[in-house]
């Protein structure tokens, strides 16, 4: 017998989206990984991480966003791995400039009409073969949680078998390093926004704090986390919904991550979208290293 949490699906609510939802999703999850490969294009040695998220913000509105989850965030350097972070305020953009053989990370969660998006872009400036081989393994850890999701595994169970699995890699847990140590959280739609577009406080959409604050209010009145972290909130089966994951890895100072939206539903899992970049570069660079054998 299984010696892993199950909890019993009545204690779950039921799956909150139809397809057309689940579409918008979607769209919206692809317009934000275009807006993040133009930006990556674009980038070149001197560029700043400000520069970096404000082109980001800029190709997102151009795009139709009408607002924003969180601000964009740009890393490059030794910060893609959040190496001696200490307090929030030092995720945001800084003056750090790009150099060649650089890894760097596109973070951004758009709104439109209520749905929101909540992507994390990964890449480096020219070669590396320490973030190639990265890249390569991120997959494992997208086939590891939808995996553990579809067994019903707790929320806290997944979080320690991906840390396994990253320290089994050679690689150190970097979104311990997130507050609350979140790996995810979950997503849904948006209320109408009665302030200016745009308004923020501490990076986060005024939305976006008033949506958490219900959320985490609701979920811990019924034993439930909209956080996916790995304490005590989090040993439940993950709820019925969209959940944004973002398995966030280093290795010294090079620091990679995906986020995308996972749909669970009440007996089933699965990436909400496998037309994305960093699924189709794993890919090839795995591909690549077999070959090499």
């Amino acid at each position: 017998m299984s010696t892993h949490t199950r909890v019993a699906r009545k204690a779950l609510p039921a799956f909150p989206f139809d397809e057309n939802d689940l579409a918008r999703f979607r769209e919206l999850q692809q317009l934000s990984y275009r807006c993040a490969e133009n930006v990556a294009v674009w980038l070149e040695p001197g560029v700043t991480e400000r520069q970096a998220a404000g082109r980001l913000r800029r190709e997102l509105v151009a795009a139709g966003v009408e607002d924003f989850f969180h601000v964009p965030f740009a890393w490059f350097g030794d910060r893609t791995a959040f190496r001696h972070f200490r307090t929030p305020l030092q995720f945001f953009a800084t003056g750090r400039r790009l150099k060649e053989g650089m890894s760097y990370i596109l973070d951004c969660a758009p709104v439109v009409d209520g749905y929101t998006a909540d992507i994390g872009y990964s890449g480096v400036l020219g070669r590396n073969p320490i973030w190639e081989r990265i890249a390569a393994d991120l997959l494992d850890y997208r086939e590891l949680i939808v995996e553990l999701v579809r067994e019903r595994r707790t929320l806290d169970e997944v979080y320690g078998a991906v840390d396994a699995k990253i320290a089994e890699h050679g690689y150190d847990n970097r979104h311990k390093v997130y507050p609350g140590r979140v790996i995810g959280h979950q997503v849904t739609r948006m209320p109408p926004q009665r302030l200016p577009a745009g308004v923020s406080l501490f990076g986060f959409g005024v939305r976006t704090l008033q949506t958490l604050g219900r959320e985490l209010v609701h979920e811990r009145l019924a034993g439930r986390s909209p956080l996916w972290a790995d304490g005590r909130a989090s040993r439940h089966a993950p709820t019925p919904g969209l959940w944004a994951v973002e398995p966030h890895v280093g290795f010294r100072d090079v620091g990679l991550k995906f986020e995308e939206l996972l749909v669970v539903t009440d007996d089933d899992a699965y990436w909400l979208d496998d037309d994305l970049p960093h699924v189709h570069l794993a890919d090839e660079l795995r591909k690549k290293r077999e070959n090499a054998k």
